[in-house]
């Protein structure tokens, strides 16, 4: 059984973290109504218990979880049940639903960290101003909650890199995870802006972020606005309202975007909570798939998305659609450094060989990988509403791509000079601040871009004299 601690920074992280809750209890069959379904379903109760292992890995109680029979929000109340959870925001506008809302049982008020007015969309703000100002007190909240795990396998972090608090605190919160807790791995999730959003210094937050989440992170799981935006729409507009797409169809504005990235986040964390022939820890995609510190940023794509679907090739063919991925990268059409195949449900070995066979065909990889760096795993219990899932993780040189708009955006800002003077003005910053984000970008568009050019050698065999 392995815990995990979830970091939710900045009002898109907390967001997310809305949405993220009510399907976690979804996926352990307890009944809640978050507003856009009814969710009351037992179906994954296991009668030898491993629910309840499952169950720890993002809950605790002072009471204790083993042989607790969890139905309702109720019972989890009586049981003194606690998600294992920091939310931070420097507003309190998003965090306050925690507090008072249906969920706030679940909730630890000391997790709880607000302020007042905010960052100002500035990451400088929230890095160095914040940062400075709350890292003694967030650490406090960390060290208590990593206290009372026994297993704490790994840190998600959730957070936007458009705004000030979610890019600079979160970017902050980083370091911090990683000065003090070295051997905890740090997973972040966080939305890379669609561009046409109303924060006009954008292009700087998300260039400043990146080079934090390029030193600080394990892994990253960037998604974009447009590309949850495209998803959303076609969901929307689909006649199958089963599942997921479901689900989705039936939530508020934006809940729909976070819900789809919850739930890529609930695949690719279930064979840690869950049984099933061939578990995959989270820890191993940051071993398989960053060959080089540094590069790793992973495409992430989910099936199905848009209601049932029959033949399970079919599953895997949607899973590496261009349409299905929650970024904007075509991540066939470059060089793949690394790729994860992660089933759910009633998916067979023999399904899995033969559609890995397909997508080698499909790819081509880097020399050293040999055609077949491909890392999978079958978790035995699908998803709430369906038979079987696959969720694709694919690290390819096409990611230069997302770094190229990002430096292109933040060069045509900053050769004006525009708004420079706001990140100037706060204490601890400087413009070698900019410089360095702007050469951190550049390079990892470089490295990215190199590895199409690389050619496999051949090594001539020894000759016997």
């Amino acid at each position: 059984m392995s815990e995990f601690l979830t970091v939710q920074v900045g009002q898109c992280g907390n967001q997310i973290g809305g949405a993220f809750w009510p399907l976690v209890l979804q996926e352990y069959g307890i009944g809640t109504q978050t507003g856009c379904i009814s969710m009351s379903q037992s179906q994954h109760i296991d009668p030898n218990g491993r629910l309840l292992d499952a169950f720890q890995s993002f809950f605790l109680s002072s009471d204790g979880i083993s042989g607790q029979n969890f139905k309702t929000l109720a019972d989890l109340e009586n049981a003194k049940v606690r998600a294992r959870a920091v939310c931070i925001d420097m507003e309190d506008s998003v965090v306050a639903h925690f507090r008072t809302g249906q969920f706030r049982h679940l909730f630890d008020e000391t997790c709880l960290l607000t302020n007042y007015p905010g960052s100002g969309n500035n990451w400088a703000e929230g890095f160095y101003a914040h940062g400075s100002e709350y890292s003694e007190k967030i650490l406090n909240i960390l060290q208590r909650c990593a206290e009372k795990s026994d297993q704490l396998h790994g840190f998600l972090c959730l957070f936007s890199l458009g705004g000030g608090t979610g890019s600079g605190l979160g970017s902050s919160i980083l370091t911090i995870l990683e000065d003090n807790f070295p051997l905890i791995e740090r997973f972040v999730t966080c939305v890379y802006p669609a561009g046409n959003e109303d924060v006009v210094t954008a292009p700087y937050n998300v260039a400043l972020a990146t080079r934090e989440l390029t030193h600080h992170a394990s892994c990253v799981f960037p998604v974009d606005n447009k590309a949850l935006s495209d998803i959303c729409s076609r969901l929307k507009s689909s006649k199958d309202k089963h599942g997921v797409a479901g689900y989705i169809a039936a939530c508020k504005p934006f809940q729909d975007m976070n819900s789809i990235v919850v739930n890529m986040l609930l695949h690719l964390t279930s064979g840690s909570r869950f049984p099933g022939s061939m578990n995959v820890d989270i820890n191993e995609i940051y071993n398989n798939m960053v060959p080089y510190p540094g590069l790793h940023y992973i495409s992430s794509s989910i099936s199905p998305l848009n209601g049932l679907i029959d033949r399970t090739d079919d599953l895997f063919t949607s899973a590496w659609s261009r349409d299905n991925q929650l970024l904007k990268v075509d991540p066939l059409s470059g060089i793949v450094l690394g790729a994860s195949l992660l089933g759910r449900g009633s998916i067979s070995v023999s399904d899995m060989r033969r559609n890995i066979d397909k997508f080698q065909t499909k790819v081509k990889f880097v020399p050293w990988s040999c055609g077949d760096a491909m890392k999978i795993g079958l978790c035995s219990v699908p998803p709430p509403g369906l038979a079987s899932s696959v969720l694709s993780l694919i690290n390819t040189s096409n990611m230069s791509s997302l770094f190229k708009d990002v430096s292109q955006k933040f060069t045509k800002l900053y050769q004006r000079k525009a708004h420079v003077h706001h990140y100037l003005q706060v204490p601890g910053f400087n413009e070698e601040d900019f410089a360095s984000s702007l050469e951190n970008l550049h390079k990892l568009e470089e490295e990215y871009t190199k590895l199409t050019n690389i050619k496999a050698q051949t090594v001539p065999r020894l000759q016997v004299l």
